[in-house]
Protein backbone atom coordinates (compact mmCIF):
# COMPACT_ATOMS: atom_id res chain seq x y z
CA UNK A 1 0.00 0.00 0.00
CA UNK A 2 2.91 2.38 0.71
CA UNK A 3 4.10 2.23 -2.88
CA UNK A 4 0.62 2.92 -4.26
CA UNK A 5 0.18 5.90 -1.97
CA UNK A 6 3.62 7.19 -2.94
CA UNK A 7 2.68 6.89 -6.63
CA UNK A 8 -0.68 8.58 -6.04
CA UNK A 9 0.65 11.53 -4.05
CA UNK A 10 1.95 13.73 -6.87
CA UNK A 11 -0.97 12.79 -9.11
CA UNK A 12 -3.31 14.45 -6.59
CA UNK A 13 -1.40 17.73 -6.85
CA UNK A 14 -0.41 17.72 -10.53
CA UNK A 15 -3.69 19.12 -11.94
CA UNK A 16 -3.43 22.22 -9.73
CA UNK A 17 0.22 22.76 -10.68
CA UNK A 18 -0.74 22.38 -14.34
CA UNK A 19 -3.42 25.05 -14.04
CA UNK A 20 -1.13 27.54 -12.29
CA UNK A 21 1.75 26.93 -14.71
CA UNK A 22 0.02 26.33 -18.05
CA UNK A 23 -3.17 28.37 -17.68
CA UNK A 24 -2.42 31.13 -15.15
CA UNK A 25 -4.80 33.65 -16.74
CA UNK A 26 -7.70 31.27 -17.39
CA UNK A 27 -10.64 32.49 -15.32
CA UNK A 28 -11.30 29.04 -13.88
CA UNK A 29 -7.71 28.62 -12.62
CA UNK A 30 -8.18 31.29 -9.98
CA UNK A 31 -11.51 29.78 -8.92
CA UNK A 32 -10.15 26.24 -8.74
CA UNK A 33 -6.94 27.00 -6.84
CA UNK A 34 -8.57 29.62 -4.58
CA UNK A 35 -9.24 27.09 -1.88
CA UNK A 36 -6.34 25.89 0.23
CA UNK A 37 -8.25 22.61 0.33
CA UNK A 38 -6.52 21.68 -2.93
CA UNK A 39 -3.72 20.55 -0.62
CA UNK A 40 -6.02 18.12 1.17
CA UNK A 41 -5.38 14.96 -0.93
CA UNK A 42 -1.61 14.80 -0.32
CA UNK A 43 -2.20 15.80 3.32
CA UNK A 44 -4.62 12.89 3.73
CA UNK A 45 -2.10 10.54 2.12
CA UNK A 46 0.48 11.86 4.59
CA UNK A 47 -1.89 11.13 7.48
CA UNK A 48 -2.61 7.59 6.25
CA UNK A 49 1.13 6.93 5.99
CA UNK A 50 2.32 8.57 9.20
CA UNK A 51 -0.42 7.80 11.73
CA UNK A 52 0.28 4.04 11.95
CA UNK A 53 3.93 4.93 12.63
CA UNK A 54 3.33 8.00 14.77
CA UNK A 55 5.41 6.71 17.68
CA UNK A 56 8.52 6.22 15.56
CA UNK A 57 8.11 9.54 13.81
CA UNK A 58 7.35 11.35 17.06
CA UNK A 59 10.44 10.03 18.78
CA UNK A 60 12.71 10.89 15.86
CA UNK A 61 11.27 14.35 15.24
CA UNK A 62 11.16 15.40 18.89
CA UNK A 63 14.79 14.34 19.42
CA UNK A 64 16.26 14.83 15.95
CA UNK A 65 19.69 13.51 15.10
CA UNK A 66 21.07 12.70 11.70
CA UNK A 67 21.49 8.90 12.07
CA UNK A 68 17.94 8.47 13.42
CA UNK A 69 16.48 10.68 10.70
CA UNK A 70 18.44 8.78 8.04
CA UNK A 71 17.12 5.49 9.38
CA UNK A 72 13.54 6.76 9.48
CA UNK A 73 13.57 8.28 6.01
CA UNK A 74 15.70 5.55 4.46
CA UNK A 75 12.90 3.02 4.26
CA UNK A 76 9.92 3.00 1.90
CA UNK A 77 7.50 4.25 4.57
CA UNK A 78 9.75 7.14 5.58
CA UNK A 79 10.41 8.14 1.98
CA UNK A 80 6.69 8.02 1.15
CA UNK A 81 5.84 10.13 4.21
CA UNK A 82 8.51 12.68 3.28
CA UNK A 83 7.26 12.77 -0.31
CA UNK A 84 3.66 13.41 0.76
CA UNK A 85 4.92 16.15 3.08
CA UNK A 86 6.91 17.78 0.26
CA UNK A 87 4.08 17.57 -2.26
CA UNK A 88 1.46 19.02 0.11
CA UNK A 89 3.53 21.93 1.34
CA UNK A 90 5.09 22.64 -2.04
CA UNK A 91 1.58 22.94 -3.48
CA UNK A 92 0.55 25.25 -0.63
CA UNK A 93 3.63 27.38 -1.30
CA UNK A 94 3.03 27.35 -5.06
CA UNK A 95 -0.55 28.45 -4.53
CA UNK A 96 0.66 31.38 -2.43
CA UNK A 97 3.25 32.34 -5.07
CA UNK A 98 0.56 32.18 -7.78
CA UNK A 99 -1.86 34.51 -5.94
CA UNK A 100 0.76 36.85 -4.53
CA UNK A 101 2.41 37.32 -7.94
CA UNK A 102 -0.95 38.12 -9.52
CA UNK A 103 -1.68 40.67 -6.80
CA UNK A 104 1.66 42.30 -7.52
CA UNK A 105 1.13 42.32 -11.27
CA UNK A 106 4.12 40.11 -12.01
CA UNK A 107 3.90 38.64 -15.51
CA UNK A 108 2.80 34.99 -15.45
CA UNK A 109 5.57 33.68 -17.75
CA UNK A 110 8.44 34.06 -15.27
CA UNK A 111 6.13 32.92 -12.48
CA UNK A 112 5.23 29.79 -14.45
CA UNK A 113 8.93 28.99 -14.82
CA UNK A 114 9.44 29.68 -11.12
CA UNK A 115 6.49 27.46 -10.19
CA UNK A 116 7.95 24.63 -12.24
CA UNK A 117 11.22 25.11 -10.37
CA UNK A 118 9.28 25.22 -7.07
CA UNK A 119 7.80 21.78 -7.74
CA UNK A 120 11.33 20.37 -7.80
CA UNK A 121 13.20 22.60 -5.35
CA UNK A 122 10.61 24.42 -3.24
CA UNK A 123 13.01 26.24 -0.89
CA UNK A 124 14.98 27.61 -3.85
CA UNK A 125 11.74 28.50 -5.64
CA UNK A 126 10.56 30.35 -2.54
CA UNK A 127 13.87 32.17 -2.30
CA UNK A 128 13.67 33.13 -5.98
CA UNK A 129 10.13 34.35 -5.61
CA UNK A 130 10.93 36.39 -2.51
CA UNK A 131 13.73 38.07 -4.47
CA UNK A 132 11.37 38.82 -7.38
CA UNK A 133 8.67 39.93 -4.94
CA UNK A 134 11.00 42.40 -3.23
CA UNK A 135 11.28 44.25 -6.54
CA UNK A 136 7.51 44.78 -6.88
CA UNK A 137 4.90 46.61 -4.85
CA UNK A 138 1.42 45.18 -4.54
CA UNK A 139 -1.49 46.58 -6.50
CA UNK A 140 -4.08 48.46 -4.50
CA UNK A 141 -6.59 45.60 -4.79
CA UNK A 142 -5.06 42.17 -4.13
CA UNK A 143 -6.33 39.22 -6.15
CA UNK A 144 -5.68 36.78 -3.32
CA UNK A 145 -8.86 35.09 -2.14
CA UNK A 146 -10.18 36.09 1.26
CA UNK A 147 -10.83 33.49 3.93
CA UNK A 148 -14.54 33.81 3.22
CA UNK A 149 -13.92 32.83 -0.43
CA UNK A 150 -11.70 29.88 0.48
Amino acid sequence: MTRQLFDLTFLTAAPFWALMILAPRWHRTRTIVASPLICMPPLLIYAVLVLPRIGTFWHTLVNPNLPALQAMLGGSAGAAVAWAHFVAFDLFLGRWIYFDSRARGIHPVPISVLLLFTILFAPLGALGYLLIRSLRTPRSVPEQPTLAEA
